[in-house]
């Protein structure tokens, strides 16, 4: 686990070539088919070093919820048990890690960072504006909800986009079970966010070289894409289309979608900070490779793997 630009996929590349391990993709994002340069997805010399399973599953146009995860996760893992192998999950949907080892029962506590952000597109926008949005997303919580209740749009709105899910759905689903296998975690953390905001934007940079804009434009011109949809929603992508829609220029564009990414960091860093029983690693420190894959070996010995 751990927060974007840390190097998670190089770390879980060097894992599989020293021990018998399988990669699970745990990325909202990069379930999508089509949504390459602004993913961050694996390129085809790492796919092919490292197959990552649950990555190019969905059409942009269909959401992809925690439910969905969980459910396409443990199939993957009885999978991989049944080759003989360990599954080793990778990604930064920290959601998506909660959900499939505790459980989806209930609704994800606040985000004080996104909450913020919530309240600053209401008072651009207007509270009936973001009641319209729930209503995109969540007819069934919109219905409920009157177009100036603040707290109630704000609190769908944020387990929306913490999870990809409408909240009404979540609240009537029956408790799904906790993981049945025993789990060893992993987190890069950086004690240093500097670095981090440095390599934030020198790969959103990237990302633009490789046809972000390019890769969004293809799918505003399919016709059936928009912002309501969780794909749009992504954080770099939610900026290109507003910049291909003439809402802001390109160097806005630029700066918003690295503030952006800082910010989606930082809530990654939260969750990541919260999780109980994280063994965490610097990812600035040269050694960070070969530390967390002599703490795996030790781990895996001690429950006889």
């Amino acid at each position: 686990m751990g927060p974007t630009a840390t190097g998670k996929t190089a770390l879980a590349c060097r894992l599989r070539e020293a021990l018998p391990v399988e990669l699970i993709s745990v990325d909202a994002a990069q379930v999508y088919r089509g949504m390459d340069a602004g993913t961050a997805k694996p390129g085809p010399e790492e796919l092919a070093r490292a197959p990552h399973r649950l990555i190019d599953i969905r059409d942009p146009a269909e959401p992809y919820s925690a439910a969905d995860f969980c459910r396409d996760a443990r199939r993957e893992i009885r999978d991989i048990h049944r080759a003989g192998h360990i599954p080793l999950l990778v990604g930064g949907t920290m959601f998506y890690f909660h959900a499939l080892e505790f459980g989806l029962s209930s609704l994800p506590a606040a985000d004080p960072e996104l909450r913020r952000e919530l309240e600053a597109e209401a008072e651009a926008v207007g509270w009936p504006a973001l009641h319209a949005r729930l209503q995109a997303v969540d007819p069934v919580a919109a219905a409920r909800i009157q177009p100036r209740d603040r707290q109630r749009i704000q609190r769908m709105l944020e387990v929306h986009r913490l999870t990809g899910r409408p909240a009404s759905e979540i609240m009537s689903d029956s408790a799904r079970p906790p993981l049945e296998w025993p789990v060893i975690r992993i987190g890069l953390l950086p004690a240093d966010r500097g670095p981090l905001h440095d390599r934030i934007a020198r790969r959103f940079q990237a990302m633009l070289d490789r046809g972000l804009v390019e890769e969004t434009e293809k799918l505003l011109k399919r016709g059936d894409m928009g912002p309501h949809l969780p794909s749009i929603r992504m954080v770099g992508y939610r900026q290109v289309w507003q910049y291909l829609r003439d809402s802001l220029d390109y160097n806005e564009m630029q700066r918003q979608a690295i503030v952006a990414t800082r910010r989606l960091a930082k809530r990654q860093i939260t969750w990541l900070r919260g999780y109980p029983g994280v063994r965490y690693f610097d990812p600035w420190q040269p050694d960070h490779e070969q530390a967390c894959l002599a703490y795996l070996q030790h781990r895996l010995v001690e429950l006889g793997v």
